[in-house]
Parts: structure tokens; C-alpha cells; sequence
């Protein structure tokens, strides 16, 4: 069996990811700034004993985690003897292969595959993005009427599952999306309905947004970040489904409403 580096294993695809690689019978190193195995993207004396002894990594890098970064890591996972690398990127980031924030990985010469997924479902439930919003009863963002294909994380973790223990995905980029696109405004109904509350979306300017990241404690440039992704959802830059899940998966992707029906019955939205 292959002994696998999950970086991110307490995020929202790392999380559900370990331990479907450890029923399989894989070695996992849950790694993050606080996990099982220390990782920290900012603290560079971390990298290599996460790395030492491992085949394969599960790569989430941070928003503003810049080419340099992400080279440097790369080389040393290869000096350490990985020959695999899944990436987890941004769905429309990087449409001709050239973009800086996936070069690393392509250009490694080691096994690679890139998945790049649209919103999550769960952003909804986590503090980082909505979950205040819905929990006060107003999501405020800079997405206007722009549709969404949110996709669920237990989808995203699937496919970095068959992508990392099995064959035929080298040198393969990944789509992935849910089977629909629809408004914030068109999630917050299906939330409201299935918790009983009113739940609203309201508009902010991208500066606003970022403020209010800001004060939540995110940095200015993952701040901006955020902000500008969700303006482009605005603008319609995401309104169109991708076939990632079926391909690699052989099936369709959970719908918004079976994710919003299954954390509504596990009290996420419980005041």
C-alpha cells in the first residue's frame, strides 16, 4: 500500500479524504498546521519530515501561495522521492495551461493530476465563508444573480481518492462542478426551507466584502482574493456545469439539495 501526504486534512476536502484512504488501507499523513502531522506552508522547516518517506501528496495550497512557494515545495517532494502529485486548483483558473499557480506541479516530471473544482457546498457551513451569514439570517456578497454549480466536498474527495490510488489520471486537469448552477440568493431559499428560517441575500461591493474578511481575520490578499472570485461568480464566469465527477467517477454529482437536506439533519444550521 502507498503512504500518502494529505495536506490540508482538517480543510473541507482533507477532511473526508483521510479517512476514505485509510479504510483502503494507505498510509495517511494528516497534515496541517495543527493536524497529526505539523505542516505549514509559511514555516518551510516543516516540509520535509511531512514529506520524508511518502509516494504520494494530496497538494492544497493556500490562495496566495506564489509560484516560488509552490516550485520550491515541489522540488523538494521529488528530492524526498514522491512520484505522485494531485493538486487541488480553482475551476477557470488557468484555461490555456500556462497560469503561474499550477506550473509547478505540470512542469515536476513526476505523475500529475489537477482538480479543479467550483464553490463548494459547504461553504455555506463554514465560518470562513457563509455560515454567518445564514446562521444571522442575511449572506452578504459581492455574487449578485451570478450562478453557481456548488459542488460537495464528499464529490471533491472521491475524485482525489480514485485520482491518488489509481491508474489513467497522469497528466490529466479535472473540471469539477454539481450537476446545476444556481444564484446564492436560489441556495439560501433551499437552506431556509429545509431549516425553517429566513434566510436572505443581500449585495456587497467586492471592497466591502474583503473588509469584512479582513476584520474575520484573513489577510488583505486572501481577502481580495475571495472577493474578486465571488465578483466574477457575478459576473458569469462560473454559470456552466463540468463532467470532472462522471468522468472520474463514473457517476453524477451530489445535487445542492441532498448536500442542504443531509447538514440540515445534522443540526448545521442550529441555532
Amino acid at each position: 500500500m502507498t503512504e500518502i501526504l494529505v495536506i490540508g486534512a482538517t480543510g473541507k476536502t482533507g477532511a473526508p479524504l483521510v479517512p476514505r484512504l485509510r479504510a483502503l488501507g494507505h498510509t495517511v499523513r494528516a497534515a496541517s498546521r495543527s493536524g497529526e502531522t505539523r505542516f505549514d506552508w509559511s514555516d518551510r522547516s516543516s516540509w520535509d519530515p511531512a514529506l520524508s518517506g511518502v509516494q504520494a501528496v494530496y497538494l492544497v495550497p493556500t490562495e496566495t501561495l506564489g509560484l516560488p512557494e509552490r516550485a520550491e515545495f515541489v522540488a523538494r517532494a521529488k528530492a524526498a522521492g514522491v512520484q505522485r502529485l494531485v493538486q487541488l486548483s480553482v475551476r477557470g483558473i488557468d484555461e490555456d495551461g500556462t497560469h503561474p499557480t499550477e506550473a509547478a506541479v505540470r512542469n515536476s516530471g513526476l505523475e500529475w493530476t489537477i482538480l479543479r473544482p467550483s464553490w463548494f457546498s459547504q461553504d455555506f457551513a463554514a465560518a470562513d465563508f457563509f455560515l454567518h451569514g445564514v446562521l444571522a439570517g442575511e449572506v452578504r456578497t459581492p455574487a449578485g444573480d451570478g450562478r453557481e454549480p456548488f459542488i460537495d466536498a464528499e464529490d471533491i474527495a472521491e475524485v482525489a481518492l480514485a485520482v491518488l490510488t489509481g491508474d489513467g489520471h497522469h497528466g490529466q486537469t479535472y473540471d469539477l462542478s454539481g450537476p446545476r448552477a444556481l444564484s446564492i440568493t436560489e441556495a439560501v431559499e433551499l437552506i431556509s426551507k429545509a431549516t425553517g428560517r429566513s434566510i436572505v441575500h443581500r449585495h456587497q461591493t467586492e471592497a466591502e466584502y474583503a473588509a469584512d474578511l479582513l476584520a474575520a481575520g484573513l489577510t488583505q490578499d486572501d481577502a481580495d482574493s475571495v472577493a474578486g472570485f465571488l465578483g466574477q461568480v457575478g459576473q458569469g464566469a462560473d454559470d456552466y456545469v463540468s463532467d470532472g465527477v462522471e468522468r472520474v467517477l463514473g457517476r453524477a454529482p451530489r445535487t445542492f439539495e441532498e448536500y442542504v437536506t443531509t447538514a440540515a439533519e445534522k443540526g448545521t444550521w442550529t441555532l
